[in-house]
């Protein structure tokens, strides 16, 4: 082998040691390779989440899911007449008959009070919780004379006798208690009816109906306006939201939670909702102000997405910040990487490529410690201890490579001040946007103003 041949490698290896160029064509590739790992971090983040939300999901069928009240209804049949012609098999010519068809009409409440005690409490499972809750509601109310003017077809006749309040709610395992209405003198129990859904419920929420038994000629609005009440007792979990059947829809929930979060279309009016421990909320909701009339003919429509109420869900998002957490990870990977990259520049101490490696991966360390530490505490304390653990390692780390104490601790300010920054934007949510792209000018500032000593011809 010629002389030339063996100085060859000789010059290569030398420029891989020696070479800006090379170095920093070495630390992108490293920073492109340690994505993958990154990548596997983001996977783990996701499937701790969909656990956290099967194990909530499954209390929450055990307990009684979501409380969504319809009700309650005042259902009468109808008849009306229906003109048909017919062919008479012995005189051969055709002839009209009329025949009676009988319709159902649906009538809310003139006026629907609804008054409700909430009483929350959290269940847990190993390392994951949820809200749960048994509540206890009052309706009172009116049902006015029924019009039928605005029937499809004019009525021949009413079946009185035919007629049934209904009722509907989405969590009929959480009933415990029977369901009872009074109209006037009478009390009427509900019981459940059969409905056969399809596999695919058209309605996120589905719900179940019960109906009471006839009602009496004394129990139904005739001549005028007849009273109602009656009690609820259900157990549940997430949210507890009702439909403004009435006229005049008057709702009052109370109760000592404190992390209260009021959903649906319509907001409690009063000022005073948040005073003290929990909340006591109040609603008023007219006719005019929901896109529905009084009556339906034929079948009750879907309405849920009138409803309004409580969420009570415990507001877990420390997997939400941990995923976004994760998403600022080829930015600290990179700016690390960098600032080694400067200090070799600059001091002319060689860092060996499997060196960048594992400081690369005692960064991907912090995700995998934020998660698994902040399932068992909140975000803040995970986000410190894994940040400190990380800047203590690689300072330690950078120390026995760069053979002085300036430079370590000079890695250890910047990237306590990179994950300080990084936790300041996941805080945000307006200003996000702005402070990061701010951060990240001033970043590409210093690195301009510090690199312009740099040789980049060597």
């Amino acid at each position: 082998m010629s002389t030339t041949d063996s100085q060859t490698p000789n010059k290569f290896i030398h420029w891989l040691k020696n070479s800006i160029t090379a170095r920093m064509f070495m630390v992108g590739f490293l920073t492109l390779i340690l994505l993958i790992p990154l990548f596997f971090v983001q996977n783990l983040i996701d499937e701790r989440a969909q656990r956290q939300q099967e194990v909530v999901a499954e209390i929450n069928e055990k307990w009684g899911e979501e409380v969504l009240i319809y009700g309650p209804v005042l259902k009468i049949p109808y008849t009306t007449e229906v003109k048909k012609t017919v062919q008479n098999r012995e005189t051969k010519t055709f002839e009209t008959q009329i025949e009676e068809q009988e319709h159902i009409a649906y009538f809310f409440p003139e006026n629907l009070e609804l008054t409700t005690q909430v009483n929350p409490e959290i269940k847990n499972r190993s390392i994951y919780k949820t809200t749960v809750y048994n509540s206890e509601t009052h309706f009172e109310g009116q049902f006015a004379v029924p019009d039928f003017s605005e029937a499809p077809s004019k009525p021949v006749s009413i079946l009185w006798e035919k007629a049934r309040m209904v009722f509907q709610t989405s969590n009929l395992k959480g009933v415990n208690e029977q369901v009872n209405i009074k109209l006037n003198t009478h009390t009427y129990l509900f019981t459940s009816k059969y409905e056969p859904r399809p596999a695919k419920a058209l309605e996120p929420v589905a719900l179940y109906t019960m109906e009471s038994d006839f009602l009496k000629t004394e129990s139904l609005p005739q001549e005028s306006k007849v009273n109602f009440g009656m009690k609820l007792h259900i157990n549940g979990s997430q949210q507890l939201r009702f439909i403004p059947v009435g006229k005049t829809t008057e709702a009052q929930i109370t109760s000592g939670w404190e992390t209260n979060n009021f959903t649906g279309n319509y907001l409690p009016y009063n000022q005073d909702k948040l005073e003290g421990k929990g909340f006591d909320a109040k609603w008023k909701v007219l006719d005019i102000n929901r896109p529905f009339p009084q009556q339906f003919f034929e079948q009750l429509p879907h309405l849920n997405e009138y409803a309004f109420g409580v969420n009570f869900m415990i507001p877990v998002d420390e997997y939400q910040k941990s995923e976004r957490t994760a998403k600022y990870g080829f930015l600290v990977i990179g700016l690390t990487f960098l600032i080694f990259f400067l200090i070799q520049s600059l001091s002319k101490i060689g860092i060996h490529p499997f060196q960048y490696l594992m400081i690369g991966l005692a960064l991907i360390m912090f995700y995998t410690l934020l998660i698994s530490i902040s399932e068992h505490s909140n975000y803040f304390n995970a986000y410190l201890t894994a940040s400190i653990a990380v800047i203590l390692l690689i300072a330690l780390y950078a120390r026995s490579i760069l053979k002085n104490i300036k430079f370590p601790i000079f890695i250890a300010a910047s990237l306590s001040l990179l994950y300080s920054f990084i936790y300041v934007i996941i805080q945000l949510e307006s200003y996000a946007l702005l402070v990061g792209s701010v951060g990240l000018f001033i970043i590409l500032a210093l690195v301009m103003y510090v690199s312009r000593k740099i040789d980049w011809n060597s």
